[in-house]
């Protein structure tokens, strides 16, 4: 069924399956053209086909990989020329469970290179435009680990808390300037992630495996709230606000000009 709205241009990288691709059906059916970009340009291009066949929109595919300089510069580009794109999904990731002894220093390097350095060069891309134009949206999708960085690999949990604190710094920066952020803190999810990162997901208690499906709308429900923080598995709302407020708390008292007493040195001894 063709959707007759147009809600402008979607930008999703990692499109090709798992979430990406479901956030790719869900925003075409809600009237986002779309521009789908991965590295796997077959699967691309068979999920670009079905998308706009059912919905109607038009649907662009960029093969790219995002670790590699030319593909992402080339990627910069569109999102600073293109003024029709009004969300960038920075959803492209690879995760790790190993521990820091037991991983390979040049993946470790290039799961960097992804998760943050390319996420942050296409934000930085897309967000000028948008505050010139003074709407769009940008979510990124980080993890729980972002969080609770003693669950997986410390480098991979390095990373999404960078996204976690690259989107709060984001919205303090242009949540007032009509664009949407939103970090989004998917639990385990059953995708191919898992396998990838050298853990399968049916090795994890199913209870807390959830669907790629049921974690995409829920994160989509949480942007139509007007969330900054989704996380689609917490069950109250409000731990995470209790749990940000005490970190804003600290706040007033993070810097000063001598140390703290409990120390024994310098003015305050």
């Amino acid at each position: 069924m063709a959707t007759s709205s147009n809600m402008g241009t979607a930008l999703v990288t990692g499109a090709s399956s798992g979430i990406g691709a479901i956030y790719a059906d869900r925003l075409a059916r809600r009237g986002y053209d779309l521009i789908l970009v991965a590295r796997d340009t077959q699967r691309l291009t068979g999920l670009a086909e079905k998308l706009s066949k059912e919905t109607g929109r038009k649907v662009e595919t960029l093969g790219a990989d995002l670790t590699v300089t030319a593909d992402l510069r080339r990627i910069e580009a569109r999102l600073r020329s293109d003024a029709g794109i009004t969300m960038l999904v920075n959803n492209a990731g690879v995760g790790a469970a190993a521990t820091l002894v037991d991983s390979d220093p040049d993946s470790l390097e290039s799961m960097i290179q992804l998760n943050v350095v390319a996420l942050t060069r296409l934000t930085s891309a897309v967000v000028p435009g948008l505050v010139a134009r003074g709407k769009g949206t940008v979510i990124n999708i980080s993890s729980i680990v972002a969080v609770s960085p003693e669950l997986l690999n410390g480098v991979y949990g390095g990373t999404k808390s960078f996204v976690l604190s690259f989107t709060q710094s984001l919205h303090h920066e242009v949540g007032a300037k009509g664009v949407q952020v939103q970090a989004v803190l998917p639990g385990a999810t059953s995708t191919a992630f898992w396998d990838r990162a050298g853990m399968p997901v049916t090795a994890l208690p199913q209870a807390w495996v959830m669907s790629a499906a049921d974690m995409v709308d829920a994160s989509l429900a949480g942007l139509d709230q007007g969330e900054l923080v989704t996380i689609p598995s917490l069950p109250d709302a409000a731990d995470w606000q209790k749990a940000n407020d005490a970190r804003l708390a600290l706040g007033p008292n993070l810097s000063h000009n001598h140390p703290a007493a409990r120390y024994g040195v310098g003015a305050a001894a």
